[in-house]
């Protein structure tokens, strides 16, 4: 963008507009203070405003927005930016109270919009002279006001009530209307909102809401989770805004569960991503299934939504070590949950002088392929003997969710952890689950090539922990169709697969390549 003009761009002077009965004549007592100057600055301010649509308006609208930190580094957001009235400066949103500091420059442009920001007022003000420029030159392309008298001469009455009724009863898709809006961090709500913008990049989950899947309008359930969502999803992805969303119908419907199993996360210190995830998905198979809780350690058949996405079967097998006699056990599953602590220490020994880093296959083939022993009493030879135990995939979900256990708790208590695993493990973006199930095993490497198809996933989206357990701060990564997109709050940002790959991840979301 050009630097800001010393001098006024045109031999005409600008000049504010005549005052209107019942209208304030400026936006705020700091515009006016502003435009009450000399006529050198009353022109340079209303003619650099203009310079300042012409940039946004007169070019193509970019899904991104681009500023340069102050180490010269450029960030690319997809919040809008602010546009420093006062000089050449673009800031985020993060940026510009340490700029006006600065600088003593309070006034600032939204980068979509060309509305106008007080810092004084900390909100956007409408001021007449300024918004009169803005409405122009987002209806007609120019700043005149014949321009406009022309353009509406153009059209006859026939035409216009023509256009009237298409606009009416027409719903036209938005390109910016793709759900790459952040969400405001309402006190410690990180872990909340790096789960619920993974759910709301999760394909199966959008096209549930926006084809009215849980029927709100007939849900009787005061302060319903899913119908929080639903509307969540409608915003996100029926609405032409990317600034942040304020998810004050989820935070309610949390905040009033009367779940007395994950009441520690209703509080306003950093919470594990991970329970919230856990007690999410409950709530909404309870709100659009048979309403029965899921047991942990049996098996549970349900038709909802969260089933058919995030749930699978695990298959424990037991052999006698006597007798050779298999006795099996299918429970389902939510997520799977890996350790990291077991595997580190292992990796420490063999690797003493090194980082310790391991490959998520590592982690899976620990839990999934390697047995162990136990004491058994087995029923067919009537004796106590050693057994081993396998634990192997039965069913899998069209959506694979993974913990990587990196927080150690104390002995004896659940609510404080004791350290964070900070081991750096490597995860793909593409994952073959065939090993790992009852099939792979049992086929010894002669599996279809169909049945290897279909335990293919592709990584969808990540949860990060950065920082200690404490003061720590959670952010996410999430696929839209083939980009990626970092989630910190309400800040959203373009991502490499880079920046992707080499995030120190809690939570990682599969989804199956061949959906059943």
């Amino acid at each position: 963008m050009a630097a800001r003009p010393t001098t006024p761009a045109s031999p005409k002077n600008a000049r504010v507009n005549s005052p209107v009965p019942g209208t304030p004549l400026f936006g705020c007592e700091h515009v006016q203070l502003l435009l009450s100057n000399s006529q050198e600055v009353i022109n340079s301010t209303i003619n650099y405003y203009k310079m300042l649509l012409r940039v946004i308006y007169d070019k193509d609208v970019l899904i991104s927005q681009t500023s340069k930190a102050g180490d010269g580094q450029i960030n690319t957001s997809l919040t809008s930016n602010y546009l420093c009235l006062q000089c050449s400066a673009i800031l985020p949103e993060e940026e510009r109270i340490k700029h006006g500091t600065k600088k003593s420059h309070r006034f600032y442009v939204d980068s979509r919009t060309g509305s106008l920001f007080c810092q004084f007022c900390e909100d956007f003000v409408w001021d007449p002279t300024l918004e009169d420029l803005r409405v122009r030159k987002m209806g007609t392309g120019s700043f005149s006001s014949n321009r406009k008298r022309k353009y509406d001469d153009m059209f006859s009455d026939a035409v216009k009530e023509e256009q009237k009724y298409i606009s009416l009863h027409t719903t036209a898709a938005s390109c910016r209307a793709d759900g790459l809006r952040g969400i405001y961090n309402a006190g410690a709500t990180c872990y909340q909102n790096v789960v619920l913008q993974s759910f709301l990049h999760n394909p199966l989950l959008r096209n549930f809401y926006l084809a009215d899947g849980h029927q709100s309008g007939d849900c009787q359930v005061s302060h319903c989770l899913s119908c929080a969502m639903e509307d969540m999803f409608q915003d996100f992805y029926a609405l032409e805004n990317t600034n942040g969303y304020t998810a004050a119908n989820v935070l309610s419907g949390f905040w009033t569960s009367e779940k007395k199993a994950f009441e520690n996360l209703v509080t306003t210190k950093e919470q594990d991503a991970h329970e919230f995830f856990q007690f999410l998905a409950e709530e909404l198979h309870e709100r659009n299934g048979d309403g029965k809780k899921p047991e942990n350690g049996s098996e549970h058949s349900c038709n909802c939504i969260i089933h058919q996405t995030f749930y699978g079967k695990l298959q424990n097998s037991t052999t006698c070590l006597n007798c050779g006699s298999v006795t099996n056990a299918t429970e389902s599953f939510l997520d799977l949950s890996l350790g990291l602590d077991n595997l580190t220490r292992k990796k420490s020994k063999k690797e003493p002088k090194g980082d310790v880093s391991l490959t998520l296959q590592d982690c899976l083939d620990e839990e999934y392929i390697k047995s162990d022993k136990c004491e058994y009493r087995c029923r067919n030879c009537n004796s106590s003997q050693q057994a081993r135990r396998d634990h192997n995939i039965k069913l899998l979900p069209n959506v694979l969710s993974i913990q990587l256990k990196r927080f150690e708790f104390k002995q004896g208590s659940r609510d404080r952890a004791a350290s964070k695993i900070r081991t750096k493990v490597q995860f793909p973006l593409q994952l073959n689950m065939l090993p790992y199930t009852t099939k792979g095993q049992s086929d010894n490497g002669k599996e279809s090539q169909e049945l290897n198809r279909s335990c293919v996933y592709d990584l969808l989206s990540v949860v990060e922990h950065v920082g200690e357990i404490d003061t720590g701060h959670y952010v996410s990564y999430c696929r839209v169709n083939d980009q990626w997109f970092s989630f910190n709050d309400h800040r959203v940002a373009l991502a490499q697969k880079s920046d992707v790959l080499g995030s120190q991840a809690y939570l990682l979301f599969y989804i199956v390549r061949s959906l059943a």
